[in-house]
């Protein structure tokens, strides 16, 4: 299927539909993805209506008359006009409340249901609906507070979706004093419980977020980007998407690109119904600036109410790449990265395959403006590109189960002064210090009753340092952290985005009740078990000592290193348990182990050189984004081959941050520290001076390469003196020019020359004896790639090669005098001569293709 996916996507710029105007042209073909939902609830009534109207989409709505069932009131009146400038027949009839009035549904399916109400203000001589003024709600959410339209000619729909759990939906119209309230349409109707997780990312800080099933929304904005408007006839769920240009800003910096929506393959577990394929077959791009260097964003910009939080859906799918693992960017919601380096290959395995990122923005994050932008990831990794699908913008409800205003349905409001919207933001900051004041009155009291504080299930000794400083502690909001047991558990892990709390309990069943069978790996802080959590995702479970001081500092460390760290090329942090005084960190499987297990001593299949390449890449790669990524670069202090770790796909990523230290800033050139690392891939300047900086980490990845070029330990005391350091040794031999005969002799023959030469200057490079000779994790990465491109091309020439081998030999063949073949028969005896090859037999023909293809 990939490699379907890649021959058909060049093809489809050509043959998919034209893209001209995203203002005039309407998509009018079936979505070829779409696929059946049948709603178990669906009321459609055309309000003021005397008929049923069939509308062109396929909708039938009901007159009021037949839903009169549905509808409580006293006092109403139903007006209608015989035509308008309107997008649809149910805006031209119009039921008219004075007095609060309620629609009631049955629910015959709980869960999710969208709610649209229509509203236009039709020309009656009873009364003038531009002056009307009325607020909408549920039995527990306000959708609209003072609402009104005041123009003659403007139609408004609003789309809200609301996890109904009750078996009667109620819909209360209430006008203001003296004012009347109108609906000309609504609809009522089941969607998918696939449609909104319960789990997302917090944007600030960048965590898992919990409770979105909790939450109602409305709709806001919903963006089919560089496509065409996509009607409700080509959504299953009868949505509406957008073109994205009238919110792109700068539009020269970006461009269009579609592809035919046929070729939009679904992975398991994304369905369909979250967007049809006609959103995942457009995207704007990054337009050809004609710069050396085109470092800039592609930008959208929005109005938004800002006392509210968002949950920003935004779609990809890989529709401009020629190929896998070329296209990397990141994604910045109102200046601050949301997603960094994100790499659709490794997400979706595959071309032209959706995905979506749930990303939560709360208030305090926002200002009257969201801006949305996609820019290139920055690093030498393929492509300078970055793209979006699709984007919905859906505001969420508030503390007080608010869309519209500062009111509850039962009068509860939301501030005291109620003069700004934006106070909403300083009564949360105050309410966080609040928790802070209180939290310090707590710590204090527990330091007190020491016997107490083995009884607590949260808050264990080796978390409480991070608590004590740490700048993003007021930043968390309500609803911030995972899915955690524990209150405290819960702030902790919004405001430092150590994701999910996980109970004792809950890994002690993961790891067999940490079964010696179960582990994986061993260290000085500890052991790390193979552990299956509740959703059958594995993880690697790092279970600390609480008795041992150093291994609580080196804890305490890894949380502030990866509680500001995502990477494609870093190990994730899924979890944490701080419970009965435990210090357990979970992380996501790596399914290969350590890069040194794939070298030696472990009897693993060898890795073949361009394996060796990439993954040397993907480590390279990650230390270039913590020297440079972070707002503070960070040192690792510990690189080797057991601290690199590789997935199922054989994707590089580095690990134990233990030792990590902050870089120095730029009125200092080094962090002096005690030395700390492993032997045979200590920095020697370090080692002498103590002065650590990012070149530190340079030289033992220099160690790493030749490591991976040898296949050999770092250090080998039972090898002949001068062969122990294997760094010296492989230096010995790069300067006689004679590095291929130590090399890993599974590579002798197939590894290129040139590759392998510009490998090792790249690893001759980071051992230079003194840090400003070496050269900065970027300028290693761009030697690295440029060895791989030399393998390739060295691998694509000898194919090739091989190829027209093939075809001349098979043509030679072809063209060789007909040899006669006697056949035996029954008995051995000779029997009459056939021709074993005639110029019309397959394998002449398929010569002859072959000298056609190499020919072209």
């Amino acid at each position: 299927m990939a490699a379907m996916a890649q021959l058909l996507i060049p093809v489809a710029f050509y043959i998919s539909f034209l893209y001209l105007s995203m203002n005039s042209i309407v998509v009018i073909v079936d979505s070829a993805a779409s696929v059946p939902f049948t709603p178990g609830d669906s009321y459609l009534i055309d309000c003021g209506s005397s008929a049923t109207s069939n509308l062109h989409n396929g909708k039938t709505f009901k007159s009021d008359k037949q839903s009169a069932s549905y509808l409580s009131t006293k006092s109403d009146l139903q007006v209608a006009v015989p035509n308008g400038d309107v997008p649809s027949p149910i805006y031209l009839t119009a039921r008219i409340f004075v007095e609060e009035s309620t629609y009631v549904f049955r629910m015959v399916r709980p869960g999710w249901h969208w709610i649209r109400l229509h509203f236009f203000p039709v020309d009656n001589p009873e009364f003038d609906l531009t002056h009307s003024v009325f607020s909408v709600e549920t039995d527990d959410v306000v959708l609209l507070h003072s609402f009104s339209i005041t123009n003659k000619t403007q139609w408004a729909m609003k789309e809200y979706l609301l996890n109904v759990t009750t078996e009667h939906l109620t819909l209360k119209f209430s006008p203001l004093k003296n004012s009347a309230a109108f609906i000309n349409a609504i609809e009522v109707v089941s969607a998918p419980d696939s449609l909104i997780t319960d789990v997302g990312t917090s944007l600030v800080p960048v965590a898992e977020f919990s409770g979105l099933s909790t939450h109602s929304y409305q709709t806001v904005y919903r963006l089919n980007m560089g496509g065409a408007t996509i009607t409700p006839n080509n959504d299953t769920l009868g949505r509406t998407w957008d073109p994205d240009l009238p919110f792109l800003m700068a539009r020269g910096l970006a461009k269009t690109v579609s592809v035919s929506p046929s070729i939009i393959t679904y992975p398991d577990g994304v369905s369909p119904l979250i967007a049809p394929n006609l959103v995942y077959a457009s995207a704007t791009e990054m337009a050809d600036a004609r710069v050396t260097n085109p470092n800039f964003n592609v930008t959208w910009r929005f109005d938004i109410d800002p006392a509210f939080g968002y949950l920003l859906r935004l779609h990809f799918c890989d529709i401009v790449s020629k190929s896998l693992n070329d296209l990397y960017f990141n994604v910045y919601i109102n200046g601050k990265m949301a997603i960094s380096g994100l790499d659709l290959s490794t997400l979706t395995t595959d071309l032209a395959v959706p995905y979506y990122k749930d990303i939560v923005a709360n208030a305090s994050a926002l200002s009257e403006k969201l801006m949305i932008q996609i820019g290139p990831f920055k690093e030498d990794t393929g492509s300078v590109n970055a793209i979006l699908n699709g984007l919905e913008v859906l505001k969420m409800s508030n503390s007080v189960a608010s869309l519209d205003g500062e009111f509850g349905v039962d009068g509860t409001k939301l501030s005291s002064s109620g003069t700004s919207r934006k106070t909403v933001a300083a009564v949360g900051f105050a309410m966080m210090f609040g928790a802070f004041v209180g939290l310090g009155a707590m710590v204090i009291k527990w330091y007190k009753r020491p016997q107490d504080w083995e009884r607590r299930n949260s808050f264990s000794s080796w978390l409480l340092p991070l608590h004590a400083g740490h700048s993003s502690f007021m930043s968390g909001s309500k609803n911030s952290g995972g899915s955690q047991k524990s209150g405290y558990g819960n702030l902790y892990s919004s405001t430092l985005g150590l994701g999910r709390y996980f109970s004792f309990a809950e890994l002690q069943e993961a790891t067999k009740n940490f079964d010696e069978k179960e582990v994986i790996g061993v260290g000085g802080f500890g052991n790390v078990y193979l552990g299956t959590i509740d959703d059958g995702t594995l993880v690697a479970v790092k279970r600390g000592n609480p008795q041992s001081e150093q291994g609580i500092t080196e804890f305490q460390t890894e949380i502030q290193m990866l509680s500001k760290l995502r990477h494609r090329h870093l190990v994730s942090l899924i979890g944490y348990c701080d419970e009965n005084s435990e210090m357990i960190l979970v992380y996501e499987y790596m399914k290969n182990g350590p890069l040194r297990d794939h070298l030696y001593g472990k009897n693993l299949p060898p890795l073949s050189w361009k394996q060796r390449l990439e993954v040397s890449i993907g480590a390279a790669r990650g230390l270039h984004y913590l020297h440079t990524g972070a707002a503070q670069g960070i040192i690792h202090r510990d690189v080797k081959t057991t601290n690199i770790l590789l997935d199922e796909n054989l994707i590089a990523k580095m690990s134990d941050f233990g030792l990590s230290k902050n870089a120095p800033t730029m009125e200092q050139t080094h962090v002096s520290t005690a030395v700390k690392g492993s032997f045979g891939y200590l920095d020697p300047e370090y080692f002498r001076r103590q002065q650590l900086t990012d070149k530190s980490d340079v030289y033992s990845f220099g160690v790493v390469l030749f490591e991976v070029l040898c296949a050999r330990p770092a250090i080998n005391p039972a090898l002949p003196r001068e062969q122990v350091n294997l760094a010296e040794w492989a230096m010995q031999w790069k300067r006689k020019g004679l590095l291929d005969k130590v090399i890993d002799p599974t590579l002798i023959g197939v590894i290129n020359p040139e590759s392998m030469k510009k490998f090792a200057e790249a690893a001759e490079k980071c051992l230079a004896d003194y840090g400003v000779d070496r050269p900065s994790m970027g300028d290693v990465l761009w030697n690295l790639e440029y060895a791989l491109q030399l393998q390739e091309a060295s691998s694509q020439a000898k194919m090739d090669e091989e190829n027209r081998a093939a075809a001349e030999a098979a043509t030679a063949a072809a063209a060789a005098p007909t040899a006669a073949v006697p056949l035996p028969t029954a008995n051995n005896e000779p029997a009459a001569e056939v021709h074993a090859i005639t110029e019309d037999s397959g394998t002449a023909m398929f010569a002859k293709q072959l000298t056609e293809i190499n020919g072209r």
